[in-house]
């Protein structure tokens, strides 16, 4: 798998990546405490290399620096907790 840095644009309240001049990215709001992750889009040409996760790895990442709980909206990061239950923890108790 590539290496890619990840970029938290605040402003726009997602993680980032750009490869190939193309821009990858997970939404995320705040929400009384918790992080909410909203929504991963990555484009067509850039599937298959490992960007989601790395964005989701940055993502949770983020969370557990600031002591963010989180809470899931992304089909993505659904799947990927599916995959990765050690991220489960996480997850907002109230929420899941």
């Amino acid at each position: 798998m590539d290496t890619y840095t990840v970029v938290n644009n605040e402003h726009e309240k997602q993680f980032e990546i750009t490869a190939d001049g193309e821009k990858a990215y997970l939404v995320y709001r705040f929400y009384k405490g918790d992080i909410a992750f909203m929504h991963t889009f990555v484009p067509k040409t850039l599937e298959g290399r490992g960007i989601a996760e790395a964005l989701v790895k940055a993502a949770f990442a983020y969370a557990e620096t600031h002591k963010q709980p989180v809470m899931n909206y992304c089909p993505y990061v659904s799947v990927y907790l599916k995959r990765h239950p050690e991220y489960k923890k996480f997850l907002d108790p109230q929420y899941g």
